[in-house]
């Protein structure tokens, strides 16, 4: 990686969970100085407590996405370069139990934020992260690409959709590209795969509770084996998310827009092959159950096309789904073994930024 981000100050919102802990911990290695405003981390254990992500940060705001205020008054006294959004409430079957928090956060939090961002002249770049989940699913065998609808059968995906149009909407009406000489923020939002890696504990969702079940000796039960998801390492959107701030940062309006990154074709798998998978590199005879009964509905096939970022971005995956089970099952021995975990995970992302260097 180059030394772009050393010196930078970062605003990263949700970065108590799994996905904004990593990210904070990339930043640290990479020399940012990062303020992280969020709830509480969501699970217990969680990757943030764990790796002592804290320690990593200038500050760390305890604040909830919906209050409006608090989220201006930090961001303004930080004065930072660039914001990363990544505060959700990111869970399908949640969203279903909570459609009104998950509505509030995930629409109104993403208000907040680019009212927070208005009110704060120091941001160049603004990256917002949503979701793949956030199109019209068709159940095509293709994969989405940036220009496609947008739609969303759930409230979470559909808040989701919701979250590009409001990007959509402030870019237009207060940062549009056109006016950029005056105003001077750059705007992208980033859509990406089911991410997977070590430290994730949210309950409901696939590879999670395959960890907590091979942890505990315990079976593991899928409900939706032949469902096909994009599964990637969230090292992979995460080199993404920072190469388009990079961009925005020192280009500009001309890399403002919707960005996917998602894993290669190949890596677009079945729930069934990904557990069989790591029931083998966990133990060979460890087994699983298919649940019956009905479940809240979820899209049963989605892909990505990530040809825009790998020709504009030369952005492109850099471990297969079979490298990033691997790194999950690493990570999740360190932690059963009692392992510094943090370094645990700066490890894995020396590795990764490796992988990175060696395709350039």
């Amino acid at each position: 990686m180059n030394n772009f981000w050393y010196g930078k100050k970062v605003f990263v919102t949700g970065h108590t969970g799994f996905k904004g802990s990593w990210l904070c911990m990339w930043l640290y290695l990479l020399g940012a100085e990062v303020v992280g405003y969020a709830t509480k981390p969501p699970t217990s254990p969680s990757l943030f407590e764990l790796c002592n992500v804290e320690k990593l940060l200038s500050k760390s705001v305890l604040g909830d996405i919906r209050d409006q205020d608090i989220l201006k008054k930090e961001m303004n006294l930080f004065q930072p370069d660039i914001v990363i959004h990544l505060a959700a409430q990111p869970l399908v079957r949640d969203s279903y139990r909570l459609p009104v928090d998950t509505y509030s956060v995930n629409v109104m939090g993403t208000v907040n934020l680019f009212e927070a961002v208005r009110n704060t002249k120091s941001v160049k770049a603004v990256v917002n992260v949503t979701s793949d989940k956030c199109y019209e699913n068709n159940e095509w065998v293709w994969g989405y690409r940036e220009n496609d609808r947008l739609g969303g059968h759930d409230p979470y995906s559909n808040s989701k959709a919701c979250a590009e149009l409001i990007t959509s909407a402030y870019t237009n009406s207060f940062f549009n590209i056109h006016d950029y000489a005056n105003h001077g923020v750059a705007i992208a939002s980033v859509r990406a795969g089911n991410v997977i890696g070590g430290g994730d504990w949210a309950k409901d969702r696939l590879i999670p509770d395959c960890i907590q079940a091979l942890l505990d000796s315990k079976p593991i039960y899928i409900r939706s084996p032949h469902s096909i998801r994009p599964w990637q390492h969230v090292l992979e959107p995460l080199s993404g998310y920072l190469s388009v701030a990079e961009k925005l940062y020192e280009s500009g309006t001309i890399y403002s827009g919707p960005w996917n990154f998602g894993p290669e074709d190949g890596d677009a798998r079945t729930v069934e092959w990904v557990v069989q998978k790591l029931c083998d590199k966990w133990d060979e005879n460890h087994g699983y159950i298919v649940e019956g009964g009905l479940n809240p509905h979820e899209a049963s096939y989605l892909k990505l096309d990530c040809s825009k970022s790998k020709s504009r971005l030369n952005w492109s995956p850099k471990w297969d789904l079979n490298e990033a089970l691997n790194q999950t099952i690493e990570w999740t021995i360190a932690y059963k073994n009692g392992s510094d975990l943090r370094q645990v995970s700066f490890n894995q992302i020396k590795k990764y930024e490796d992988c990175i260097e060696e395709n350039l």
